[in-house]
């Protein structure tokens, strides 16, 4: 069971796979912060967005946490326009 709630019916490949990636990343912190901002924005990510959510994903879970959490810096191939958004919804998330 990932949590999701954003079918991938009607996703392209591309799409599927970061679905997939966004609620496995092994820690359930970020399953639940990054699975969460997928299901609320990646079927309507441009292609150059999908590059920086994979650019995202390629950080280490600690270091990706952290920056996600304001407890550390944001990791240079991180630091972009999705992580702000997805920053800020964690954000919202976590103060919900």
């Amino acid at each position: 069971m990932t949590g999701s709630t954003l079918s991938s019916n009607g996703l392209d490949l591309r799409r599927k796979r970061l679905l997939f990636r966004c609620w496995h990343r092994g820690t359930r912190e970020l399953d639940l912060i990054i699975g969460r901002f997928a299901d609320a924005y990646l079927p309507a990510l441009s292609d150059a967005e999908l590059d920086q959510l994979e650019a995202i994903l390629d950080v280490p879970d600690p270091e990706l946490y952290a920056a996600l959490t304001g407890d550390g810096p944001v990791p240079g191939g991180a630091a972009n326009s999705v992580f702000d958004t997805m920053k800020s919804f964690g954000a919202g998330e976590r103060g919900a």
